[in-house]
């Protein structure tokens, strides 16, 4: 793998250059350097390390980590502390601690989500709308960035990146008080333990019906459907998903999806 095609799937996945080196174990400023093109000829066995990490396709979501958060051990953040931060940040508040959204190492990091998460959030989102128009239903569907407070109190506030509400009395012009009843996150390399660990217990916790966490690089769903049993289903991008919440009369087919990221990315 050349340097032009790391640098495309660092784009592709999310990595932060501290993601990289931690992955990897070669050094911050090499990499910096490598990237950069001030070093033109990187060490072979730079090249190697660096390669070995874009090229791994396996996810930690079954190892049981969990997300770290900021400011831990500081006293617990609240809704006003939220709303205090600098605009623009994808920060989420879980439990009193504040999360990177995209799981980077910085709170204040600003890079957003890959094209291809956005690609499969349009996706999925245009299926639910037109289900939502086409059977005349009241539940309203989201994309992040919405502000969701959780438990109606003030120290949980959490964007997901595709939800449903059918409870309009939770629904505020500022943001939705109370759990939604379904929810999606789709997965970066960065933040699968806050997706698998600390969200799905916050989310299970909090009341929400249905949860599913996409992963696009292994090409793989899990769906908790939490009213029904606490382990997940496991599906892949060959699989047409029913919607529990509607008693699965509305499908996602992710081998439609798979296709036409493979006729983008011509992957």
């Amino acid at each position: 793998m050349n340097i032009e095609e790391m640098k495309e799937k660092k784009r592709e996945l999310g990595y932060s250059i501290k993601q990289i080196s931690k992955l990897s174990g070669v050094p911050m400023t090499t990499i910096q350097k490598i990237f950069s093109g001030e070093t033109k000829s990187p060490r072979y066995e730079t090249m190697q390390a660096l390669t070995k990490v874009f090229e791994k396709k396996n996810y930690s979501y079954m190892f049981g980590e969990t997300a770290v958060p900021y400011g831990a051990g500081d006293d617990e953040k609240t809704i006003e502390d939220y709303y205090a931060l600098p605009e623009g940040l994808h920060v989420e508040l879980i439990d009193g601690k504040f999360y990177n959204k995209y799981g980077y190492d910085d709170i204040y990091d600003m890079s957003g989500p890959s094209t291809t998460h956005q690609f499969i959030s349009d996706e999925i989102i245009t299926i639910f709308k037109t289900f939502i128009r086409d059977n005349k239903g009241r539940c309203l569907p989201f994309t992040s960035p919405i502000d969701v407070q959780l438990d109606e109190n003030d120290n949980s506030i959490v964007q997901p990146d595709i939800l449903i509400l059918c409870d309009r009395d939770k629904l505020t012009k500022e943001k939705i008080i109370g759990a939604p009843d379904f929810i999606i996150e789709i997965a970066s390399p960065n933040n699968v333990a806050a997706d698998t660990v600390t969200k799905m217990l916050k989310y299970r916790k909090s009341g929400v019906k249905e949860y599913w966490i996409i992963f696009p690089i292994e090409e793989k769903i899990m769906v908790y459907e939490f009213t029904k049993q606490d382990l997940p289903v496991e599906y892949s991008f060959t699989d047409e998903i029913p919607v529990g919440i509607w008693d699965g009369k509305c499908k996602v087919d992710f081998n439609k999806i798979k296709q036409s990221l493979h006729e983008i990315y011509g992957e």
